[in-house]
């Protein structure tokens, strides 16, 4: 495979002024890069046993979670275009109402005993994935004055070892919340913005069960898909 850098303006900066979180996160000093050894390039391997419902997300209770099904697939490519099997493909979202099952979110929409908001597949002979969930909903977030965050969800992404982990999040075409959102607004360029933006496939659609939305991501190239970590 040739290295195909990605494209100026791909990947957000580490400090984004409008993300103000990543004022406290992003490092005051160049990183230092250190060199990789056996462990880092050959383990420890991520191919744990993937359940039957895990591609699933609507199928992992004993009722019906709340909200519009959708069907969410695509292909993980690298920088030539070529597929990338076996790669553990993980997704985490908020419910129909915007709400996350974790703890530490606590604003008022209802939770859904129904939904958990987690699943994971690994990526097929052709790069392929696909997952049932629940379209997820918008939620305020305090990052400035009347903050909402548009409606998405979260990828990660494995290679062979631990160190070899891409995030990025999906998103929703034609959502309103999108010109206004910093982070999506972190990424310089704006044709690179739209490929975190997911497209409506009606030939994929389940007949009276549920939409579909294709997003492929790409690892690397002129096309490459945004990522939240920096890339060389």
């Amino acid at each position: 495979m040739t290295y195909r850098p990605p494209a100026a303006g791909t990947h957000p900066p580490l400090s984004a002024p409008g993300y103000r979180s990543t004022a406290l996160r992003a490092p005051s000093h160049a990183p230092v890069v250190l060199p990789q050894g056996l462990t880092e390039l050959t383990g420890p391997a991520l191919r744990g046993p993937v359940g039957p419902s895990d591609d699933d997300l609507t199928r992992q209770h004993a009722g019906e979670p709340i909200g519009q099904r959708i069907v969410v697939f695509g292909r993980v490519l690298d920088g030539d275009g070529r597929a990338v099997p076996d790669s553990l493909v993980e997704i985490w979202q908020a419910n129909a109402a915007g709400r996350y099952a974790h703890a530490r979110d606590t604003w008022p929409a209802p939770l859904d005993p129904n939904f958990t908001g987690g699943g994971r597949v690994v990526t097929g002979a052709d790069g392929g994935y696909s997952f049932t969930t629940i379209r997820p909903g918008a939620y305020p977030w305090g990052n400035h004055h009347n903050a909402w965050r548009p409606a998405h969800i979260h990828f990660s992404l494995f290679g062979r070892a631990f160190p070899q982990r891409l995030v990025t999040q999906m998103y929703f075409p034609d959502d309103p919340l999108l010109a206004h959102d910093p982070i999506v607004n972190s990424v310089p360029d704006e044709r690179a913005r739209m490929r975190m933006v997911s497209a409506f496939d009606l030939d994929a659609t389940r007949p009276e069960w549920a939409l579909a939305y294709r997003f492929d991501i790409v690892l690397r190239g002129g096309a490459a898909t945004p990522f939240e970590e920096p890339h060389g």
